[in-house]
């Protein structure tokens, strides 16, 4: 039986610093002892995105003291959690690096294991945690870096379905809202401006619906965008507000057709009764949304109607765990540390480019240090 275990996580792949407490007993249940989040968006709104440099030096000044504090909320010291787990890619190389730097550190001076975590892995585990999710499920998951439809077949097993072969979503409604003049981060500002729109004034494409291939585009969804803003310009508010409410129409439809296609594939590859050999045999399958995008409601509805309509159960991660945070990367080291899996060497380097299902074809972006995607 895997024993009692509590682990320190650390994340700084992006624009947020964070540490967190989080335990994991024998039978797998969690508990989240402590969350701590300083985000940076005060220090990248002027920019319109995040700037690089800024982010990792917001991190060298906070992340000592965000470590002390969850520390201290969790009531523990050091001496009594079991592991250090770090995210070590993929991201933004200059935070990685203070990061994985500082799991280093304390592993080193604290006698404790280390864990150079995928952040991506992480954010297919939270679901794990937070309801107790048996494998396999299908994960979408959606942020600023990311648009892929994942199979979780267990801690370290995955297979990419689907990838975007060009922008991520959330690159999308961040350079539609930076076009339309709306603040930054653009996805909130998007959903927004939404709301008070007509989401069929304007008929922008669906980029690959109807193909039998899984992958994503937004890159011509977003130059549309462009050319439509440019066709009525000067715009008023409400021209703002309804080509907000148009793209997101689009992105639903598309996110609408492309699931689908993933969902009857995950029935055909997994008939009921599912999971046959998980300890809830005919268990609805299910479909995780995960990453920052995962936040938009409207999104959100449209995914919960297409499971409702082919007999998936639908799960989203708490708000707060859907963007980057340090308790996934903490329980993604109790995971692995639960199979068994070694700890890393602590000359163990980040990677920006780390893809979470290895074996894919590589679509977009191949670099010295792997396929971005």
């Amino acid at each position: 039986m895997v024993p009692f275990l509590r682990i320190l996580g650390i994340e700084t792949s992006c624009d947020e610093t964070a540490a967190a407490v989080v335990e994991r007993d024998a039978e797998g249940h969690s508990n989240v002892l402590s969350d701590v989040v300083l985000s940076q968006l005060d220090e990248h709104s002027a920019y319109g995105g995040v700037v690089p440099e800024i982010a990792a030096r917001a991190h060298v000044e906070a992340l000592d003291e965000l470590i002390e504090e969850a520390l201290k909320r969790a009531n523990v010291s050091l001496d009594d959690v079991d592991a250090i787990a770090a995210t070590s890619g993929p991201g933004l190389i200059g935070g990685l690096l203070v990061g994985l730097m500082t799991g280093k550190a304390i592993a080193r001076a604290a006698g404790k294991p280390l864990y150079a975590i995928n952040h991506l892995e992480g954010h297919a585990l939270t679901v794990r945690l937070t309801d107790g999710l048996s494998f396999p499920y299908l994960m979408l998951l959606v942020s600023g870096g990311h648009t892929q439809l994942i199979l979780v077949r267990g801690v370290g097993q995955y297979e990419r379905w689907g990838t975007t072969i060009d922008d991520a979503l959330g690159e999308a409604f961040d350079k539609t809202a930076k076009l339309l003049g709306l603040p930054y981060p653009g996805g909130p500002a998007v959903e927004r401006m939404a709301r008070d729109g007509n989401p069929d004034r304007f008929d922008f494409p669906r980029p690959l619906v109807g193909e039998a291939r899984l992958d994503f585009s937004f890159s011509g969804l977003k130059t549309a965008v462009r050319q439509a803003a440019q066709d009525i310009a000067p715009l008023s508010d409400q021209d703002v507000a309804d080509i907000c409410a148009s793209f997101q129409k689009a992105v639903s439809r598309t996110l609408r057709d492309r699931i689908g296609r993933g969902l009857q594939r995950f029935k055909t590859e997994f008939p009921a009764p599912f999971p046959a050999t998980g300890p809830a045999t005919g268990e609805k399958p299910a479909l995780v949304v995960a990453g920052g995008v995962a936040a938009n409601l409207e999104l959100r509805g449209t995914l919960q109607a297409l499971c409702d309509k082919n007999g998936f159960r639908f799960v989203a991660p708490p708000l707060r765990l859907c963007t980057d945070n340090a308790v996934m990367i903490a329980w993604a080291g109790l995971e692995r540390m639960a199979t068994g899996a070694a700890p890393d060497a602590l000359d163990v380097q980040p990677r920006a480019r780390w893809p979470l299902d290895s074996n894919a074809e590589t679509l977009i972006g191949f670099g010295k240090r792997g396929a971005k995607a």
